[in-house]
């Protein structure tokens, strides 16, 4: 679909255009702004969740340290956790649809874009009302990510923190759902001319599937906390079991397809850089996508997996499903490897990422089917061998593929490249700090380190491994300053006009975001700029191979 550019005070279709400035930003029913909105918010927060992450691995460089206390050591616990899943990760990667699904498909707009716009505010709102607990005179909210009652009742946890973390995390994931129905509906009912669903991008199924976990899946999580509200207004709730392992159900019911969630949609930003940096057509792509669904579809019977020490759970079943997960997952992988094997490789950052997510996501997948074997899970249960794994899966795994999509995409969304040395840099910091961090923490669990403890013994023999452990978590801190650096030095190169304009589409990409310019116009796609015919899921590549064949042969031509 292409339209003119808009002129005047209206648009092409005689809507007025918005203001311009903060105001125009904050009430934008450009789905592009609104993916910003979302992006930004979720970086500035992994910035905030990344700080309380260091001041517990200061407290735990060395045994019986006296840092911070017990109970802020349980606030920055729930808090780093809770904002990780529900104000970073989950966000970022429903932003990055909201951004790209539309631009991808050929479409000027996003389905419903005044209820997305309304997505990103109940999010933001939620990640505000969860902080403030910290200005509460009993702190925030100190139980986990998961609150498991009768511990997060009001009888055990006391005080407004818990029932702002209770509110934030409702608003927070009602705002996803959201964003999930309008991404989902784009894709169904806004594609150009000739973009079947088997021409879709690999990034754009891995939303779609993203969002039907989100639809599916999250509102379990609305009724648990509604179910642990009720628990907090009368505690007697809890007193029967029944409550209690029913939480746990609802709230495992989220909590694993939420992982995946977190997964898919930087599984298929490194899919698109690995197919690009490679100058192949990703491999395997049908294959991948219904790799996907299968994986969906997995990822929301597995829940039970969880629970396998309450003996309130089908044990084999749910063992069975969780090692069923290895064949999907296998398919990923090998389209993966498939797809840079005999490739022209291009060493720029955004492959760096990609390459490095490959290895180290395989640690997390494969101690993920460890923790879904019963007979293992009994011993390594709430111990530092599931930070691990989950470290393993959200850091080295989805973190790495987020990197790769921003600095793949930074310059369609900005038209200006972040400096490629200091790519490299963030990159060697961040493969060294992940590894040494999380690598002990495997050791540590297995060897009998519980989780969520501010302080442990000296004779306990874990010293040596939490301080290198943490010395790897101030490598991290260090990556992330220059990541932070990097991206503010860019945009401030770009307010300036010092920095040089990226080419429209520096990297040679092969899905429709890269036709129009770099950032793109308001609606998209315009006269100068117009969807290209569509032929398969790379349609630039497309163009490129044909334009080559066509050159091939006038040269060959008498």
């Amino acid at each position: 679909m292409t339209v003119d550019a808009p002129t005047g005070t209206e648009d092409t279709g005689g809507r007025p255009i918005p203001p311009s400035g903060w105001l125009g930003w904050v009430t934008s029913t450009d789905h592009k702004r609104i993916g910003l909105l979302t992006v930004g918010t979720a970086l500035v927060l992994l910035l905030g969740m990344g700080t309380l992450a260091l001041t517990m691995r200061a407290q735990l460089a060395q045994p019986e340290q006296e840092l911070v206390s017990s109970h802020l050591y349980n606030q920055l616990f729930t808090i780093h956790g809770s904002g990780m899943i529900y104000m970073v990760v989950t966000p970022f990667a429903l932003g990055m649809g909201v951004y790209l699904v539309p631009l991808q498909i050929g479409a000027p707009g996003i389905a419903m874009p005044r209820l997305t716009l309304l997505g990103y505010w109940l999010y933001a709102l939620g990640a505000v009302v969860m902080l403030t607990g910290f200005a509460t005179p009993l702190g925030a909210h100190a139980d986990g990510w998961f609150s498991y009652p009768p511990m997060a009742d009001s009888r055990h946890s006391p005080g407004a923190g818990s029932d702002l973390w209770i509110a934030g995390v409702f608003l927070s994931t009602t705002g996803t759902i959201i964003m999930g129905w309008t991404v989902l509906w784009t894709v169904l009912r806004r594609r150009t001319h000739g973009m079947t669903m088997l021409r879709l991008s690999v990034f754009s199924w891995s939303m779609i599937v993203s969002c039907l976990m989100v639809i599916g899946a999250f509102p379990s999580l609305l009724a648990a906390l509604g179910l642990l509200a009720a628990g907090r207004a009368d505690p007697s709730v809890f007193d029967a079991n029944v409550w209690n392992i029913g939480y746990q159900h609802l709230f495992w019911f989220y909590g694993h397809p939420v992982v995946y969630v977190m997964f898919f949609p930087f599984l298929a930003a490194v899919a698109e850089v690995l197919a690009v940096f490679s100058g192949r057509r990703f491999f395997g792509y049908k294959g991948t996508v219904l790799s996907l669904l299968v994986f969906a579809a997995l990822s929301m019977s597995v829940w039970g997996h969880h629970m396998f020490a309450t003996g309130q759970a089908t044990n084999d079943y749910y063992s069975l499903a969780s090692i069923a997960l290895l064949v999907p997952a296998g398919v990923e992988y090998f389209a993966m490897v498939g797809t840079i094997v005999g490739g022209r490789l291009r060493l720029a950052p955004p492959m760096l990422f990609a390459l490095a997510f490959i290895p180290q996501f395989l640690i997390g997948g494969l101690s993920g089917i460890m923790v879904g074997t019963p007979v293992i899970d009994y011993h390594v249960t709430d111990s530092y061998f599931i930070v691990a794994h989950l470290h393993y899966v959200l850091f080295a795994g989805s973190a790495f593929g987020l990197f790769a999509g921003v600095y793949f995409w930074f310059p369609k969304v900005t038209g200006v490249m972040l400096g490629h040395g200091a790519g490299r840099l963030h990159f060697w910091l961040l493969v060294i700090g992940t590894n040494v961090t999380f690598l002990p923490m495997f050791a540590l669990g297995y060897l009998g380190m519980p989780r969520r403890v501010s302080s442990y013994a000296s004779f306990e023999g874990f010293g040596w491994m939490n301080l290198l452990s943490s010395i790897g978590a101030a490598f991290l801190a260090a990556a992330m300053a220059v990541f932070a650096v990097n991206v503010l030095w860019a945009l401030r190169r770009r307010t300036l006009g010092t920095a040089e304009k990226a080419p429209g589409d520096p990297w040679g990409g092969h899905s429709l975001e890269w036709a129009t310019s770099s950032p793109p116009p308001r609606l998209n796609f315009t006269s100068e700029h117009p969807v290209p015919p569509v032929t398969s899921f790379a349609p630039l590549l497309d163009l490129r191979q044909r334009q080559e064949e066509q050159d091939a042969a006038g040269r060959s031509a008498p």
